[in-house]
């Protein structure tokens, strides 16, 4: 193969051999599917539908169960249908998709995870300013930024990596089109270090969102610590905690994924660790949210009763 378009399909990481853990897999990834499709369907009709829930934190919880539903809705449905079927292709056009819509999704919903922190550490440390600085506009303005920058780190990211000619076979040592993997079958190392490069930078602005993100919970601790009110320090924590158990989640499946020495590289870690942060924060991220908030809970209780009575 001279380059990329002389490939007609990628062959995506099986996980496993036989037909009855193939199926077995088929299974639990279909019930995970549904139940983050489900939690996350729930969050965004009840914050849609309840006016109590109309407020820049559960605006920007409705924005983060979407791009949750977009993450996993890229990478699973394939990956269970290649298992059900007992396959490893994917199109060559299938996985440019899949790059980019993975791209797009992961990247904005690490922005919303920052803006998430500065709409906390407003609420906690300024809420004399919380009206003017957290409009309506403002928060909608912050959310297509959000969504508007992943698509175009997405856009640069899938047309660099897919620009490369790939001569190293078409088998990719994971389960989904990923923008490593993918750059192992490059012929060159110029090309290869090219699109390294971007990663890099890419790297680098995560890694300030980050430190935005530390920087505002020590902040917000310092001033929930100082409420005189234990009843008031508590109702403080339940909207910090599972913003701050996602983004803990979230980080740290993903840096251990892509960080980890190459001396513990396996192909069935990486599979482990790349459904841990693909699949686990989705689907989690609903309980969390529902566990601790109150408001959110009552909700949710309310919507459900719809349904029944």
């Amino acid at each position: 193969m001279s380059n990329g378009s002389s490939i007609t399909h990628f062959l995506l990481l099986a996980f496993a051999d036989t037909r009855e853990l193939q199926l077995l897999h088929f299974w639990l990834f279909l019930a995970i599917y549904l139940a983050a499709l489900l939690g996350n369907g729930l969050i965004i009709t009840a914050v849609a539908c309840d006016h109590r829930l109309h407020t820049p934190m559960y605006f920007f919880l409705l924005n983060l169960a979407l791009l949750d539903l977009g993450c996993i809705s890229t990478t699973l449905p394939k990956a269970m249908a290649n298992s059900l079927w007992n396959t490893r292709a994917i199109s060559y056009l299938g996985c440019v998709a899949q790059v980019f819509l993975f791209a797009s999704f992961i990247s904005a919903e690490f922005y919303l995870l920052t803006i998430m922190a500065y709409d906390r550490y407003v609420a906690i440390c300024k809420p004399l300013h919380y009206g003017s600085l957290l409009g309506s506009r403002a928060c909608v303005h912050m959310a297509a930024a959000a969504w508007g920058s992943g698509f175009l780190h997405a856009l640069l990211h899938t047309a660099n990596t897919f620009s490369i000619p790939l001569c190293q076979g078409n088998a990719l040592d994971q389960f989904f089109c990923e923008i490593p993997q993918i750059l192992k079958l490059s012929c060159s190392d110029a090309d290869y270090l090219r699109e390294a490069g971007l990663i890099l930078f890419s790297a680098c602005l995560f890694f300030a969102c980050f430190v935005f993100i530390v920087v505002s919970y020590v902040q917000i601790f310092r001033a929930v610590l100082g409420i005189p009110s234990q009843q008031r320090r508590h109702k403080a924590f339940s909207t910090c905690l599972p913003h701050l158990a996602v983004v803990s989640l979230f980080i740290s499946t993903a840096v251990f994924a892509y960080l980890k020495p190459p001396s513990i590289s396996y192909p069935s870690l990486d599979l482990v660790l790349s459904v841990l942060y693909l699949v686990v924060p989705p689907a989690g991220n609903t309980l969390i949210y529902s566990m601790r908030n109150q408001e959110l809970k009552d909700a949710l209780r309310k919507l459900i009763g719809r349904f029944f009575i």
